[in-house]
């Protein structure tokens, strides 16, 4: 559905839809309706005249048909009309045929996945590949671009509240004075000892030879990034009170 707005003279897509997706708590579904979807599952395939639901980050839905329940949910609904749906994350290995289980696909629009995808008029979706170099060479053609069930950009503009890139470049260290996760993480056979410092650094004892290696360290979340003294970057994972890193299974000591 495209919106003329009369007193300026430009042209919206779906902006109250988008309007109510903003300001969304992730409580209400969230409904594109009557469009072209690539799924990329080699199971579901592409479907003409067909809907996607999710909920929060999450597609809960796909397929022709959805939106008659759209009432009773307390969807937000999204007309596609003209419009072709396809991830937004591309599996190119995929695409090459070299996945051998559907299993083994990353990022289709299949229930269950989280809803990345990507909303650009039928003459400039062909096929995937066609539909995401669209947003790559011409931004301005997207109808919506969706990362986690955000809008990311809307009829070609940046959407309100959408999340921004983190800048390029190695950040400063941060101040971890506190954080429950400083300390020596201690492997199960007590080979690794890992330190973590309050000023970001880490050291590593392995076998009883000191300081085997040394570096910075970034948390985010779980997740854990280093960059060795020596150059190379390596992670991990926080698992509850386990620190996961290359193989290993570390504890506080």
């Amino acid at each position: 559905m495209t919106i003329t707005d009369t007193g300026t003279g430009t042209v919206s897509w779906n902006r109250t839809a988008l309007d109510e997706i903003v300001s969304n708590d992730g409580g209400r579904p969230v409904l594109f309706t009557n469009a072209r979807i690539m799924t990329m599952d080699p199971l579901i395939g592409t479907m003409t005249g067909a809907d996607i639901l999710f909920v929060g980050s999450l597609i809960v839905g796909v397929g022709p048909a959805i939106v008659t329940a759209a009432q009773d949910d307390n969807a937000i609904v999204v007309d596609c009309t003209g419009t072709t749906v396809v991830p937004a994350v591309v599996d190119t290995v995929a695409l090459a045929g070299g996945r051998g289980r559907r299993s083994d696909h990353v990022a289709t629009l299949t229930p269950g996945n989280t809803a990345d995808f990507l909303v650009v008029p039928d003459e400039l979706a062909a096929d995937v590949p066609g539909a995401v170099a669209t947003l790559l060479s011409r931004p301005e053609q997207v109808r919506a671009l969706v990362a986690a069930g955000r809008p990311v950009l809307w009829a070609g503009t940046d959407a309100p509240g959408r999340a921004t890139a983190p800048e390029a470049g190695i950040p400063a260290a941060p101040d971890l004075t506190g954080s429950p996760r400083l300390g020596v993480w201690i492997d199960r056979k007590d080979f690794l000892h890992q330190e973590l410092t309050a000023d970001g650094r880490y050291d590593e004892t392995r076998g009883g030879r000191r300081h085997a290696y040394q570096g910075r360290f970034w948390i985010d979340g779980d997740r854990i990034d280093y960059l060795d003294d020596l150059g190379f970057w390596a992670y991990g994972e926080f698992r509850g009170d386990e620190l996961h890193h290359a193989g290993y299974v570390m504890k506080l000591g």
